[in-house]
């Protein structure tokens, strides 16, 4: 007999519940459309990489980061002192590094 799938609680107003390892959609971690205007007018304001700037390189940013994982805490998400404007290339790659290494 198939073994019951382990479910989690999600955080409130997210919905119910959300199969153990399965990561929850980018709408339900808040990348919606008010996250949308709230990164658009932030990387107007913020346009430059700045992992890149810090190395004297001029590249423009295209990634909101989130200095401090939220990891589903919708006050650190929203915290705009805990975000920081990043090209893809250094979201993707030398922030997840630096994640991984900090584990």
């Amino acid at each position: 007999m198939p073994k019951a799938i382990k479910t989690l609680n999600k955080p409130k107003g997210i919905g119910n519940k959300v199969k153990l390892g399965q990561r929850q959609s980018a709408h339900q971690r808040g990348y919606n459309s008010k996250w949308q205007k709230a990164r658009k007018a932030y990387l107007a304001s913020n346009p430059l990489c700045v992992f890149c700037k810090a190395k004297g390189i001029i590249k423009s940013a295209t990634v909101i980061d989130h200095i401090i994982p939220h990891k589903g805490d919708m006050r650190l998400f929203w915290d705009k002192s805990n975000w920081q404007p990043l090209c893809k290339r250094c979201h993707d790659s030398d922030k997840q590094r630096a994640e991984k290494r900090n584990k």
